[in-house]
Formats: C-alpha cells, sequence, structure tokens
C-alpha cells in the first residue's frame, strides 16, 4: 500500500512563510513527476507547481517568484516552500505524485491535503 503523508500546513500572517512535506511510504519502486495542488472553498483543484523527476519544474503563474518547490527522489520526498503568502494563497493542499510500482508501472496518489491559512 503506497501513501503520500503531507505536513507543514497551518495558519500564517500575510508575508509569511510555510514549507510544505509530502513523503510517499510503501514498496516503491521510484518516483516519476510529484506536485502541489490546492483547492480553496468554492474553486476547483489547481495546479500549484510540479517537479519532474529529473529536477525540471512548473508553477501557476500566481506563485512564480513566491514558491519553490523540490524534491529528494532518495527519500522519495517533495516540499514546497512558500514566501511571501497572501490572503488568496489560502486553500487545502494537496500532493500528488506518480509512483512506480513495478517496471514501466505508474500509479498516481494523492495525499489527504493540509490546511494552509494565510490571515491577520
Amino acid at each position: 500500500q503506497v501513501q503520500l503523508v503531507e505536513s507543514g500546513g497551518g495558519l500564517v500572517q500575510p508575508g509569511g512563510s510555510l514549507r510544505l512535506s509530502c513523503a510517499a511510504s510503501g514498496m516503491i519502486f521510484g518516483i516519476g513527476n510529484m506536485g502541489w495542488y490546492r483547492q480553496a472553498p468554492g474553486k476547483e483543484r489547481e495546479l500549484v507547481a510540479d517537479i519532474s523527476s529529473g529536477g525540471s519544474t512548473k508553477y501557476a503563474d500566481s506563485v512564480k517568484g513566491r514558491f519553490t518547490i523540490s524534491g529528494d527522489n532518495a527519500k522519495s520526498t517533495v516540499y514546497l516552500q512558500m514566501n511571501n503568502l497572501k490572503p488568496e494563497d489560502t486553500a487545502i493542499y494537496y500532493c500528488n505524485a506518480y509512483v512506480k510500482l513495478g517496471i514501466g508501472v505508474f500509479t498516481n496518489y494523492w495525499g489527504q491535503g493540509t490546511q494552509v491559512t494565510v490571515s491577520s
């Protein structure tokens, strides 16, 4: 059984910082792309950032220059450093990963979500 376990969410004031972590565990033979999505109340889930196994990154326009995604393939972990947070960043943040379960077999998994609230 593969699990993605997230941590690092919380309440922060505007302009503050948070660092999210997501670790994959279980019978894993490798990791493909990993990423972070978020869903605010009444809105659809959207991509925040993702990173390939080779280290290529992609960001939503709304977070460019403020958020940084990084990964540790050896630990099957992805991080999201969030700086200069704004109230509109308030959402549940979900980790997503393509996990290699065997030769040529990748399956997509989601974490349980972690709440990020930006408020004074």
